[in-house]
């Protein structure tokens, strides 16, 4: 292997703000020796995420803190091992999460570090798209056969798995999208009733095409949307509230809209709206990562890769403009 560069760059926030763009800047520094239990990894690709303008609004770290690596996930290549690493070698593809990713290099404890089988952008949806997707549908939703199960944002990164794994699990799923681009994907993976919000009303499609409710609902996009959600829910449902991405680039963060009716929907309804952050439940990323691996080698899931091309540390603030502006 070739020798390692004296330097490398990342991208550091040197304000708090939903505008990634003005809140970061690129900066080099010497290159990070890896601890001994940690391991070097040279980034090939990072992941994009909704809530990558959380984390350079302070959102994820201490009140006021500015000069933190944004970046949530990545794929590359371990180049150096610190001397308690046995479990990793270098050379080898793999793949990790957490804040600061957006670097060329980074040093992390071998503990959080996922093989792969090689380097290749599809393999970063296992992480944060597809841990959350599985582990919040199996955990927090409680899904099984039969069930009816919404998706609000279906045919995006975390959504579209979703939808697959929900019916490899035996329910009926609608999905909701706002083109007829993202249709016809939704239809190519199996999404049994799509709904496309711009040109159908979504509480109106629930209440006449699911009379009964819907048993699990996939919610990230908040507003309006969860409120039609929560009217439309079944005896014992659970609402699994992974966001609310339409108040993301508030920043006044994440004031919530009152919702005085909700004890009195859940009560009657015997329902529940269930939470779900992923770091809460990391024990669980090993044994899910795992199996989507399989289902991706199988061709039991599809990954769906965005269109557009993103080369450097200089791109990812235009890669994330376009993530928030594109409606899923």
């Amino acid at each position: 292997m070739a020798s390692l560069p004296a330097t490398h760059r990342k991208l550091v926030v040197k304000s708090l703000s939903t505008n990634f763009a003005l809140a970061t800047e690129i900066i080099t520094e010497q290159l990070p020796k890896p601890k001994a239990n940690q391991v070097l990894i040279k980034n090939k690709f990072l992941g994009i995420n909704a809530t990558d303008i959380n984390v350079t609004a302070g959102r994820y770290t201490e009140p006021n803190a500015i000069g933190f690596v944004p970046g949530l996930e990545a794929i590359g290549e371990i180049v150096e091992i610190g001397n308690e690493v046995s479990k990793f070698k270098v050379g080898q593809p793999v793949a990790y999460m957490g804040i600061g990713c957006s670097a060329e290099y980074m040093c992390v404890p071998h503990q959080a570090v996922h093989s792969v089988p090689e380097i290749r952008p599809e393999y970063l949806v296992s992480l944060i798209c597809g841990s959350t997707a599985c582990i919040a549908l199996d955990k927090a939703g409680e899904i099984k056969a039969g069930d009816k199960v919404l998706i609000t944002a279906a045919a995006g990164g975390t959504g579209h798995i979703c939808v697959q794994f929900a019916k490899e699990k035996g329910c009926h799923v609608a999905g909701l999208c706002s083109s007829e681009e993202k249709a016809d994907f939704l239809k190519q993976i199996g999404c049994d009733r799509i709904i496309d919000y711009k040109k159908e009303n979504l509480g109106e499609v629930l209440s006449r095409e699911y009379p009964t409710g819907i048993d699990v609902v996939w919610e990230t996009i908040g507003g309006e949307v969860f409120n039609q959600c929560l009217d439309n829910l079944a005896i014992h449902a659970r609402l699994i509230l992974i966001g609310y991405i339409t108040k993301y680039k508030s920043e006044t963060g994440y004031a919530a809209k009152g919702l005085e009716g909700l004890p009195t929907t859940l009560l009657w309804k015997s329902a529940s709206v269930r939470g779900f952050i992923l770091n809460h439940f990391t024990k669980h990323v090993p044994t899910y990562h795992a199996q989507f691996l399989e289902s991706f080698k199988t061709d039991k899931i599809k990954v769906k890769m965005d269109k557009g091309v993103f080369k450097g540390l200089e791109s990812i603030a235009s890669a994330v403009e376009v993530f928030c502006t594109s409606k899923k």
